[in-house]
């Protein structure tokens, strides 16, 4: 017991970034995904968990050493030249991500409460995630942030109810299963792009870099080279083979769930939240008003990844953005010591209010935010493998042979996905 609950106080920014991971465009995506392809979708969860770890553990690496964020690490590679562009692809993808995460978390709140107008729920939700961000204090915080990835374990709950045939399961879990057409390749960028996605890289390497002002290692992010111990080391990678296993649990969860539900009845295309909403009712088949239940339990689904996630959304686009103009940083500050850092969480959640009464189905959004996604993430991946790689800026903590094969094999599979989706949507035209 000791041992265990030592175990889950040393994890921390990689549970978190592997539970945000899970966000309503996660949730989204990876039922639709279920429904319209069946088991045939099952392998991207175990396949993709060997290319998360060696992304994330990049990202984590270069903040834990330099004990700054990604952004500064790229400025030292690159210069500004390099980070302000990539900074502009973060900012829209975020901002984009932010507007229709409210947006699914208002619809999955009037699934409950119909009555309530849905501009009325989303600016509460806006302000609420502002004031978190801004008012609870760093360790607070995470540990709210910690709690909120429990919301997730109804879709394992559900995944064990609806079953199948155990080797049937097995084998689409392990054997990859590929359709060359535009829909499925649209699919596969959209799961991809929202799994391995750009807000996380940079998320993860500030939140190392706020554990080294925590303990005491600098006095603020990117104000010197924290000492890193061996151990140190071994606690981060722990941390997010811990929490990239988390996240793709529960994407397999949803991707079964959705198969053995949705895709078994001939529901192929979810267009509302209570479409979406269905897949849980065999978690409560057995209850009175189990369809009412089930769309409650959704909700509470979307609301705790929404409210897990947007602050990251938020949070990483003002890390980014405070590296590439030098402007004081961190979440362990207060308001008044980081004005510019704080001011940018509040524009970019209040432009994603603004996306949010856009007349846009919440839904097909969230799909299309993780294509948006994906399509980022191919030019990030390029210049993180160069700044991880780089002796100049991590030392002797450069990337090993295994993580530069992975890593430039996901930037390879990412980009040539990408491609592959544009050059097959484009023939579909003609």
């Amino acid at each position: 017991m000791n041992r265990f609950r030592r175990f889950f106080k040393n994890l921390g920014p990689g549970v978190i970034t592997g539970a945000s991971d899970d966000d309503p465009s996660g949730i989204a995506t990876y039922s639709q995904a279920g429904a319209q392809f069946g088991f045939g979708v099952l392998w991207l969860a175990l396949f993709q968990y060997p290319l998360m770890i060696a992304v994330q553990e990049m990202c984590a690496r270069i903040g834990l050493v330099t004990g700054g964020g990604l952004g500064n690490a790229i400025k030292k590679q690159f210069s500004n030249k390099v980070v302000f562009p990539i900074t502009s692809l973060l900012l829209i993808a975020n901002t984009f991500n932010i507007g229709v995460d409210i947006a699914a978390m208002t619809a999955s709140t009037r699934l409950i409460f119909p009555q309530i107008p849905a501009f009325a729920v989303a600016l509460c939700f806006t302000g609420f995630i502002i004031g978190l961000e801004i008012f609870i204090p760093y360790k607070k915080y995470v540990k709210f942030l910690k709690l909120l990835t429990f919301s997730l374990l109804a879709y394992v709950i559900t995944a064990f109810i609806v079953g199948g045939n155990g080797y049937d399961i097995l084998v689409a879990s392990i054997i990859p299963h590929i359709e060359f057409n535009s829909a499925f390749l649209m699919m596969l960028v959209a799961v991809l792009g929202t799994t391995i996605s750009p807000y996380i890289f940079f998320w993860q390497a500030s939140e190392e870099a706020e554990e080294d002002v925590a303990k005491n290692k600098i006095t603020e992010i990117d104000s010197g080279t924290p000492s890193i111990s061996k151990r140190e080391m071994k606690v981060m990678r722990t941390d997010i083979v811990a929490g990239m296993g988390f996240s793709l649990l529960i994407m397999w969860s949803i991707l079964l769930t959705t198969s053995g539900t949705l895709h078994l009845n001939g529901i192929d295309n979810i267009v509302t939240a209570d479409d979406a909403a269905k897949a849980l009712e065999p978690l409560v088949q057995t209850f009175p008003h189990s369809g009412q239940i089930a769309k409650i339990i959704f909700a509470l689904g979307i609301i705790g990844t929404g409210l897990l996630t947007i602050p990251i959304l938020a949070g990483s686009s003002a890390y980014a953005l405070s590296d590439g103009f030098g402007w004081k940083q961190g979440l362990s500050r207060k308001f008044r010591q980081a004005k510019a850092f704080y001011l940018s969480i509040i524009a970019s959640t209040g432009i994603g209010l603004v996306i949010n009464f856009i007349n846009i189905n919440p839904i097909s959004a969230l799909i299309y935010a993780a294509i948006i996604n994906g399509v980022v993430t191919v030019p990030m991946l390029f210049v993180i493998l160069k700044t991880a790689n780089n002796k100049q800026i991590l030392h002797h903590r450069t990337n090993g042979k295994i993580s530069n094969i992975l890593g430039w094999f996901t930037f390879f599979l990412m980009a040539l996905s990408v491609v592959a989706m544009f050059v097959f949507f484009i023939l579909n035209l003609k």
